[in-house]
């Protein structure tokens, strides 16, 4: 008997001693409920500007570096395993530049090998959750043709994914706390609309006893952005943005949350620490953002690997506006 299980075990002997019949069901649910962290790069750094400035005037935000890394999450209910996000193609490399305001750092694994150092092998994954279409999300998902896809529709029909796997979700299962609309994926486990980074954007809310873990892929770059209420460059929609950072925030004041990001080293450090994040009081959203202008509809789509900017026209413009990847990370939509 491994250990997880002798501690499933043994707890639900002893709660069983104590606790009522229902009691000991939630009980013996936060003993088996599992998250990890899939680690794929760290090191590496973004600009606080990018971090925590989406929609304000340049110079607004104070510069500095901020530490950035990589990594999804995968979920272990005890019944089945579900991954959230896929990572980044293993055959991309992100250049570093003089001018990167966002750099992953170095590689610590390919998603695969990522998957079993956190310790699960591919053919144990049932169901995937996507929270938005971007590559650093997306990647890998070749690797798992049985597995059911989840994805917004909205994701699921820009990106033109197909396939007998693919589940389009138009989260039809009602309301979750404060959040609008969700769908439930397994017991304890919310698949939740938040558009705002892309127009299809969700995030996952794990119920573990009394504790969640928000899994948001990228309504903030960085947790300095949740704590100062500032939203990062990368949105389709700076309202919706807007809407879902203030539901996340009102989310994370009203329950007690473990907040676990993609983009920063805090994401793995969160979790592994078990640690409860606590807002301190800020004001509401600055009334300096302003939406970036629309591009051109029409002609050629080009998309930023590393940020999701889409750029229209015969060419990739020389370096992104965003981030200032150069050109070669740009590919057709």
């Amino acid at each position: 008997m491994n250990r997880r299980d002798f501690i499933k075990t043994a707890g639900a002997l002893t709660l069983g001693l104590m606790l009522d019949g229902q009691t000991v069901v939630e009980a013996r649910r936060s003993l088996d409920m599992k998250i990890s962290a899939v680690k794929l790069y760290d090191g590496g750094f973004m600009m606080k500007s990018f971090a925590c400035g989406g929609g304000l005037p340049e110079g607004s935000i104070a510069e500095e570096k901020l530490r950035s890394s990589l990594q999804n999450f995968v979920i272990d209910t005890g019944k089945e395993v579900i991954l959230v996000d896929t990572g980044f193609p293993a055959e991309e490399t992100i250049p570093v530049t003089k001018d990167s305001v966002i750099t992953f750092g170095d590689k610590v694994a390919d998603y695969v090998d990522a998957l079993k150092n956190a310790g699960y092998a591919p053919e144990q994954v049932t169901k995937i959750l996507i929270t938005h279409k971007h590559p650093d999300h997306t990647g890998e998902l070749r690797h798992f043709p049985n597995a059911k896809i989840f994805i917004s529709r909205i994701e699921a029909d820009d990106m033109k994914l197909d396939g007998a796997n693919v589940v389009r979700t138009d989260f039809t299962d009602g309301a979750y706390k404060n959040f609008d609309a969700c769908q439930k994926i397994a017991d304890g486990v919310y698949y939740i609309f938040a558009p705002g980074h892309t127009k299809g954007n969700s995030i996952v809310i794990v119920e573990d006893g009394d504790k969640y873990y928000l899994i948001h892929g990228d309504v903030t770059y960085t947790d300095e952005a949740l704590l100062e209420n500032k939203l990062s460059v990368v949105f389709e929609d700076m309202a919706a943005a807007r809407d879902t950072l203030t539901k996340v925030r009102d989310f994370i004041k009203a329950n007690d949350t473990v907040y676990l990001s993609t983009h920063t080293p805090y994401g793995y450090e969160n979790l592994d620490a078990q640690k409860i994040m606590k807002l301190p009081d800020v004001d509401d959203a600055p009334a300096a953002e302003v939406q970036e202008t629309a591009q051109p509809t029409g002609g050629t789509v080009w998309v930023c690997s590393v940020c999701g900017y889409e750029h229209v026209g015969d060419a990739p413009p020389a370096k992104c506006p965003r981030c200032k990847q150069p050109s070669t990370v740009f590919k057709k939509k």
